[in-house]
C-alpha cells in the first residue's frame, strides 16, 4: 500500500513538473468563413494540437514554477481554405507580464500576422526542430514562442532575451527555402524576418534596454515609488528618440507602441505637468499615428 501511495505522489510530482513550462498560452481557432461539421471538428483538433504544443513544448533550459508562466493569448483565424488540408489564416498574438507586488499585467506584444498559411490534416501532431523546417505550422508557432519568450527576458535583464531572439532568427533561416509568405525580406518590411533582425539589430538595442528600464526599473518600483517609477518610465520612452533619428516610423517602434499605447496614456494622465508635456511632444513625434489618443494624457492637467 505505501509502495503504491509513493508511486502515486511520483507520478503527480513528474505531471506537474512536466506540464511547468514557460508558456500559460491560451489558444482560440476561428473559422467563421468556412462552414461544415467536418470542418469544425477539424478546428477543435488543431486548437487543441496548438494549446498542447505552446504549453507542453520545453522552450527553454530554465526551471519555471507555475506562477512564473508567461501569460500569453493566439487567435488564430482561418479566412480561406485553399485545397483538401491547406489554409489561409491571421494570428493575433498577444503577451504580458505581471508586475511585482501587484495584481497588474502590461502587455509586452499585441501583433497581427496577416501571412499565415499551412497545411493540417487532423490529428497529426506538431512537430518541432530547431535544426530543420519540419512544417510552416509548426515554424510559425515555434517562432512566436521564441519571441514572446525573449520580449519577457528583455524585461527582466538587460538583453537577457538575446538566446531566443537568436532561436527565432534559427527558424526564420529554416524557413528561407519554403515557398510561405511572412519569412523573407524582400516580402515585406514589416514580417516575420524583420521583427527579429531588428531586434538584434545595434540600432535597435535602445528599444531592448528600454524593455528592461520600462517594466523592471519603472513599473516594478512602483509599488513602493510610483512617482520615482514613472519618472523612468518617462526617461526611458524618451531614450526611444535614438532610434526615431535614424529610422523614423520603425516597425518595432510600431510593434512596442501597438502594445504599450493605452497603457502610456494611464500612467502619464496621472503625471505632473512637466512630465506630461515632455512625454506628449515626444509621442506624437515618435508615434504620430497614435497622436490623438496620446492628447488624452493633457487634457487633465
Amino acid at each position: 500500500m505505501k509502495h503504491s501511495i509513493f508511486i502515486f505522489l511520483l507520478l503527480t510530482f513528474w505531471q506537474l513538473s512536466s506540464n511547468a513550462q514557460e508558456l500559460y498560452c491560451q489558444v482560440q481557432v476561428v473559422a467563421p468563413q468556412i462552414q461544415g461539421t467536418n470542418e469544425k471538428r477539424i478546428f477543435d483538433n488543431l486548437q487543441k494540437s496548438i494549446f498542447e504544443f505552446m504549453n507542453n513544448t520545453k522552450w527553454t533550459n530554465d526551471v519555471f514554477s507555475p506562477e512564473e508562466k508567461i501569460p500569453c493569448n493566439l487567435l488564430l483565424n482561418i479566412t480561406e481554405k485553399t485545397s483538401t488540408d491547406i489554409y489561409k489564416a491571421t494570428l493575433q498574438i498577444q503577451s504580458s507580464r505581471l508586475i511585482y507586488k501587484s495584481g497588474y499585467s502590461s502587455v509586452l506584444m499585441n501583433h497581427n500576422d496577416a501571412d499565415i498559411q499551412f497545411s493540417y490534416i487532423e490529428f497529426q501532431p506538431i512537430e518541432f526542430s530547431i535544426n530543420q523546417r519540419l512544417s510552416n505550422l509548426s515554424s510559425i508557432f515555434a517562432y512566436y514562442a521564441y519571441v514572446i519568450i525573449a520580449m519577457d527576458y528583455d524585461s527582466f535583464s538587460l538583453k537577457g532575451g538575446t538566446p531566443f531572439w537568436q532561436k527565432a532568427q534559427i527558424v526564420v533561416s529554416n524557413e528561407q527555402n519554403s515557398n510561405e509568405k511572412g519569412w523573407k525580406s524582400m516580402e515585406s518590411n514589416k514580417n516575420r524576418f524583420w521583427i527579429v533582425d531588428n531586434m538584434l539589430q545595434p540600432t535597435f538595442a535602445p528599444m531592448r534596454d528600454c524593455f528592461y528600464n520600462y517594466h523592471r526599473l519603472g513599473f516594478d518600483i512602483m509599488y513602493q515609488d510610483a512617482v520615482g517609477g514613472r519618472a523612468v518610465c518617462l526617461e526611458t520612452i524618451l531614450s526611444l528618440d535614438k532610434i526615431h533619428s535614424q529610422r523614423p516610423l520603425s516597425f518595432p517602434m510600431q510593434l512596442f507602441f501597438n502594445a504599450k499605447k493605452d497603457e502610456v496614456v494611464k500612467l502619464f494622465s496621472g503625471g505632473l505637468p512637466d512630465e506630461k508635456q515632455k512625454v506628449v511632444s515626444m509621442l506624437q513625434r515618435i508615434d504620430p499615428g497614435n497622436g490623438i489618443l496620446y492628447q488624452r494624457i493633457t487634457q487633465n492637467q
